[in-house]
């Protein structure tokens, strides 16, 4: 008889768009699952209104087997702010019934428009909820003093994201000239500061008219599209629709910068994986982003908005080879020393070990 800890995730699909799922996917088939006894209960898929209440309801049914027959020592539930919030109240109720520590591994990006702007109504639902789980993982110090607003600080504990370290493709890069390719990769709209990017665009092209965008994901692309053909520019920009597998790996091992403009994030999973395949990265300076790209190491982080900014940074790097090549080691060694999937799954198994039974 197996003497592992039996931990229930509470997870999405596998094949979700987006950061949660990509962090979750990484601890299937690893170290994890040799360790501990993992049952996942998927509670979310994209797709219709329908699609989506089947497989929530699908999600509360399994849960409750799982609490009845398996008995796991521990709740591990990725969550978000927003409608992700309300999906998991089910959960949290019911592993608080049947008295199982819970850890809510928080993900959300825009706190003060699920927290601090809230009504005193919804403060007190968040404060009530959130006090029922044992502990919070948040996804950097930044992230921590948010939630000590809601929790005492000994309930929380600090577990940053991962990258998956691609040697090969970062030996090809810091080999080669530029390809001049820019990449983006998530969801196209306002929160990831798209609305920015046909501005960025315009003014790049206008010193390295050669210059790729590459927009990877879904969302406004219609009318970002329609803002680049405004400004003359749309035969720079290839929108490839939301990319996975060797198509994504294709990509970030032919693009030169990786561009997130983002208005907020915790700590984005997208930066984390291009820095694994050695790309320098132009982002924002919200939420933990700061800590992953350091100016002048690694790339630069700007104030959301700052087009001028954006643009001065990607035309530095792609028209110098040797910062571009030294900005790419850079990205290397922070993901390497710090980042790694090992270093992430060792603090996810020693919160296990401290937690239950």
């Amino acid at each position: 008889m197996s003497n592992k800890k039996k931990v229930c995730m509470v997870v999405q699909d596998p094949m979700v768009k987006g950061g949660i799922a990509a962090v979750v996917n990484g601890y299937r088939g690893s170290e994890l699952e040799k360790d501990f006894k993992i049952t996942y209960v998927e509670s979310y898929k994209d797709g219709g209104k329908l699609t989506k209440l089947f497989k929530s309801v699908c999600g509360y049914i399994h849960f409750m087997k799982v609490l009845l027959i398996n008995k796991p020592d521990l709740v591990h539930i990725h969550s978000s702010f927003g409608p992700s919030f309300y999906r998991k109240l089910p959960f949290i109720y019911l592993a608080n019934w049947t008295k199982k520590p819970i850890i809510n591994h928080i993900h959300g990006a825009e706190f003060d428009s699920f927290y601090v702007n809230a009504s005193d109504k919804k403060k007190k639902l968040i404060k009530r909820i959130y006090n029922k789980c044992s502990i919070l993982i948040a996804l950097s110090d930044e992230w921590k003093e948010r939630l000590k607003l809601i929790v005492p600080e000994r309930n929380i504990n600090v577990i940053e994201n991962y990258s998956i370290i691609h040697d090969d493709a970062f030996e090809c890069k810091i080999e080669r000239g530029s390809h001049k390719q820019v990449l983006f990769l998530g969801e196209i709209g306002k929160r990831k500061g798209c609305y920015d990017i046909p501005s960025v665009v315009e003014k790049v092209v206008s010193a390295v008219p050669e210059v790729k965008f590459i927009l990877g994901g879904s969302g406004d692309i219609e009318q970002i599209k329609t803002i680049l053909r405004e400004k003359g520019v749309e035969q720079n920009v290839l929108f490839p629709g939301w990319v996975r597998g060797s198509d994504k790996d294709r990509l970030l091992r032919e693009s030169d910068i990786f561009f997130l403009p983002s208005y907020n994030e915790g700590m984005p999973m997208s930066i984390l994986d291009a820095m694994g395949y050695g790309l320098p990265v132009v982002s924002t300076n919200v939420g933990a982003i700061q800590k992953i790209v350091q100016n002048g190491k690694n790339g630069y982080t700007c104030v959301p908005g700052d087009t001028e900014g954006f643009a001065n940074s990607i035309i530095e790097m792609l028209n110098t080879k040797n910062k571009l090549r030294a900005f790419s080691i850079g990205s290397y060694e922070i993901v390497s020393q710090k980042y790694s999937l090992e270093t992430h799954l060792k603090l996810i198994e020693e919160l296990y070990t401290k937690i239950g039974r």
